[in-house]
């Protein structure tokens, strides 16, 4: 199984699971969550409804994961999660981290063998990226990833990527 970083945008990343990082309200937003709804098209929002009517009409927990099919995206599944918010006082870092945990386990039982990432929680939510990368990394190297082939961290800033690169790297000292 590989881990590797890209830098590039996620809405175009071929894979079989995408992984959206939500808002509890699955109904779009702005960054990832944003570009991935206007993307997909219409398909997705309609998915996210009709998983607010039957799973989470509540909204969907802070580091838990659901799936969706993808709509107009290059995968087969978008897998939503919700990153703990700093800015709202959620600096739990094991949040974070059930974030890659969850979305990795609805990936192996969907059957996913490759998933791309964004960095959850390193944009509006307020993670700096280091510590973003440091969790992701350690967390995705940890998972026993069952059927995953390759999972890919497809980041938008280079601020991003080189810290993610910098992690990946540790993994290989």
């Amino acid at each position: 199984m590989s881990i590797d970083v890209a830098l590039g945008d996620l809405t175009r990343e071929p894979a079989d699971a995408l992984v959206n990082a939500a808002n509890s309200t699955l109904l779009g937003g702005g960054g990832v969550d944003g570009a991935l709804h206007a993307a997909a098209g219409p398909a997705l929002l309609e998915a996210c409804r009709r998983i607010r009517r039957t799973q989470w009409p509540d909204g969907l927990p802070v580091g838990e994961a659901v799936a969706t099919g993808a709509g107009n995206l290059p995968a087969r599944w978008v897998i939503h999660t919700v990153g703990p918010n700093r800015h709202r006082g959620q600096a739990d870092e094991g949040l974070l981290a059930s974030c890659y945990t969850r979305s990795l386990d609805v990936a192996g039982q969907l059957g996913a063998h490759t998933v791309a990432f964004p960095a959850i929680g390193a944009g509006a939510y307020g993670w700096d990226a280091p510590t973003a990368a440091r969790v992701a990394v350690a967390t995705v190297a940890a998972h026993p990833r069952t059927g995953i082939d390759r999972v890919r961290f497809v980041l938008f800033t280079q601020r991003l990527y080189d810290a993610f690169r910098a992690e990946l790297a540790g993994l290989d000292a």
